[in-house]
């Protein structure tokens, strides 16, 4: 009967949602973190890394990134201003040509 060799774990790109599930399921300590990382194949070292990351990042989810009224009334007016811009440009270029074609035929 032949061992069976450990296979190296391969590449899997894992999703945020993911990464926090067996971060917090590691935090528990329900399971001894070896089991944790052979029920999701992980390796130890990538649970410490994503460990690592959460405790850096983990403020931001009580961010408030909600814009203020005051904020959105002048994102608001400021997408209304370039608008109005975008117009008067393109109507300034129409003169222009408008004027140009005028010069050139008066030139003939």
């Amino acid at each position: 009967m032949a061992l069976k060799t450990e296979e190296p774990m391969k590449y899997r790109k894992r999703d945020p949602r993911f990464k926090a599930k067996v971060v917090l399921e590691g935090l528990e300590a329900k399971i001894p973190l070896a089991e944790l990382c052979n029920k999701y194949q992980i390796k130890q070292s990538q649970y410490y890394y994503w460990l690592k990351e959460f405790e850096k990042h983990g403020h931001r989810l009580f961010e408030n990134t909600k814009p203020t009224k005051k904020e959105q009334r002048l994102k608001d007016e400021n997408k209304k201003l370039k608008q109005i811009i975008a117009e008067l440009s393109i109507e300034l270029k129409k003169s222009d040509l408008e004027l140009q074609a005028l010069e050139e035929g008066g030139d003939q």
